[in-house]
């Protein structure tokens, strides 16, 4: 009998990250020129980067995710869970849905439609049992799940302004994913894509690295919001609400924020636009690598707070930790508002 031990597991999960990194590198490498000339991003009033940038580096990123994905299943056993299937093949369709965007503009009605069958599919992918909120009928429960996904969807595609914006988010979600799942309840599959996703994201940023070579896109970022909020609602639906929360909270807080204060005004907030916090920020005279640099280390201290309240499962503990965290980014907001240099 094979007796696996911590560090066999952490090599293992080491080579499935490592291998997702150098795919999506050298996918990225290949398809650079190709969007160097079709997919090229032009400087504009609202955009924040100054000289004409290929966009489209997330058909890299969900690449590398979905190949290395379905290897480890193989490897692993589970190429014939259907879970795997739907969740990979809506990840490949937001992500075909982001690229025609990026290419021809979709209209709103359009593009909310196919990201709500894309969101409709992980919903379906869900065990049965994974329950939220058990004290609400499950029809309302997966309703009220897949409005707030799709939220989740084009938030993560918003927030991708500037560069390493999403690396800086997704990476520390998916390694605390990663610490948390060590308790036990995540599925082969989400610990698979979460490590497959978190390499491929890693061989990503270095060409995105300020100034980027290249831009995710609306391929990616729909594709990568699509991924973590399915990882986050299975989290909840463990009991971990407090967890699946902190998480992306820094990004939930700034989206959420910016776009009731569009509402409130009577904007047209389904327009892009340079009102986020972190893009008032770069107006108030903080550099890119300043903003991206605390929002990971917020983002890090959020995991350890997520950590904490799986660990200590009290009622009192998640309070304290969601009011923590709410503090923490709070004040990381403010500082981006007001331009001050610390955080």
């Amino acid at each position: 009998m094979t007796i696996i031990t911590w560090p066999v597991v952490v090599t293992i999960a080491a080579g499935i990250a490592l291998a997702a990194a150098v795919i999506c590198y050298l996918l990225l490498l290949l398809l650079r020129p190709v969007l160097q000339r079709y997919a090229l991003a032009l400087p504009n009033a609202r955009s924040s980067h100054k000289t004409p940038t290929p966009q489209g580096a997330g058909i890299g990123v969900i690449a590398a995710t979905i190949i290395v994905t379905l290897a480890t299943a193989l490897r692993a056993g589970f190429l014939d869970d259907p879970s795997l299937w739907i969740v990979l093949a809506a990840a490949a369709g937001i992500a075909i849905v982001g690229a025609a965007d990026d290419i021809a503009q979709l209209g709103v009605v359009p593009r909310l439609i196919l990201q709500g069958v894309a969101v409709a599919a992980v919903l379906v992918a869900l065990p049965a049992d994974v329950r939220v909120v058990p004290l609400l009928p499950f029809w309302i429960e997966r309703v009220l799940l897949g409005v707030g996904a799709l939220w989740f969807v084009n938030l993560t595609n918003f927030m991708d302004g500037i560069d390493w914006i999403t690396a800086a988010e997704t990476i520390p979600i998916t390694l605390f994913l990663l610490a948390i799942s060590t308790f036990g309840g995540p599925s082969d599959l989400e610990i698979s894509v979460a490590l497959a996703l978190c390499g491929a994201m890693l061989g990503f940023a270095p060409l995105n690295k300020p100034v980027a070579k290249m831009f995710l896109g609306d391929v990616g970022s729909l594709a990568i919001g699509l991924l973590l909020a399915w990882m986050l609602i299975a989290l909840a639906g463990r009991g971990h609400i407090a967890a699946a929360l902190l998480l992306p909270l820094y990004y939930l807080a700034d989206a959420t924020v910016t776009l009731g204060r569009r509402m409130v005004r009577g904007e047209q907030f389904w327009v892009a636009h340079r009102t986020h916090f972190y893009q008032r920020a770069t107006q108030n005279g903080l550099t890119v690598m300043q903003i991206v640099t605390r929002i990971f280390a917020v983002n890090i201290v959020l995991g350890v707070l997520a950590l904490a309240s799986v660990y200590w499962t009290g009622i009192a503990v998640q309070i304290a930790t969601l009011a923590v965290g709410g503090a923490l980014v709070a004040a990381l907001l403010y500082s981006f508002a007001s331009g001050r240099k610390a955080a």
